[in-house]
């Protein structure tokens, strides 16, 4: 099975060098008997992917620094297919994250059923919000990208890659948890390299998965942030605590 579907990704020119990024027919060879020969890109000379002999806890780290190498492995050369669960799941510590702030600025000891209704009323609200936040974000990415660059987003699956590579860097948010429940005279530091971190991360996922230079990406994600912030106001205009 594992052959067969390396053969097939191979035939569509899915595998890419993670030095050079130019498309590789296949990753290894195999020889039977557990011998296994890593390909040699016929670009740059130096193995396909070397990634595919190290363990998951070395690539997770290199990912962790944001090396090219270590993104292009994950986004080409692996069937990840966890970026909606891994999406919600982010959502859902940043909407906990909101209503925990909010339950501390207005704390109450009524065990009313009426007011424990609020109060999950309230985390379904912080959830909604993150959600338009989040689609706003990567709106704003998209726009600038198709604007400045029409010619890299030409097909479905260019956004669809982009939009994959957009949610797992994202990962970065599931740290906001422990931040909060190890909560510290720290935490708002904490949480602000956290953004910063998961930023860092989406420009690394950008440049890898369109061969981009290092300033595009990062003017997609500044006016990511300017569409976001506009959201954000206008929940503020509106009378919601965000």
């Amino acid at each position: 099975g594992r052959d067969m579907l390396s053969r097939a990704m191979g035939a569509l020119g899915a595998y890419r060098c993670i030095e050079c990024n130019k498309e590789a027919s296949e990753l290894y060879r195999d020889y039977q008997r557990g011998v296994l020969r890593i390909s040699i890109c016929k670009s740059c000379q130096k193995p396909v992917d070397k990634y595919i002999e190290y363990d998951p806890v070395i690539i997770l780290i290199n990912a962790i620094l944001c090396k090219a190498q270590a993104y292009r492995h994950i986004l080409f050369n692996t069937k990840i297919n966890i970026h909606g669960k891994l999406c919600i799941f982010c959502l859902l510590c940043e909407a906990y994250l909101r209503w925990l702030q909010l339950q501390d600025s207005s704390q109450s000891t009524n065990p009313d059923d009426l007011i424990r209704y609020a109060k999950e009323w309230d985390f379904y609200r912080m959830f909604g919000i993150a959600s338009l936040e989040q689609t706003s974000f990567l709106v704003g990415i998209f726009m600038t990208l198709r604007w400045m660059r029409p010619e890299i987003l030409k097909t479905k699956s260019d956004f669809i890659l982009l939009l994959k590579a957009l949610l797992l860097s994202s990962y970065g948010k599931l740290l906001l948890i422990p931040a909060v429940i190890w909560e510290h005279d720290y935490t708002p530091l904490c949480l602000a390299f956290i953004k910063v971190f998961v930023l860092i991360s989406n420009s690394q996922a950008i440049r890898v998965t369109l061969n981009l230079n290092r300033m595009l990406p990062w003017l997609a994600i500044f006016f990511g942030l300017i569409l976001e912030n506009g959201v954000v106001c206008l929940f503020q205009k509106m009378g919601w605590d965000v």
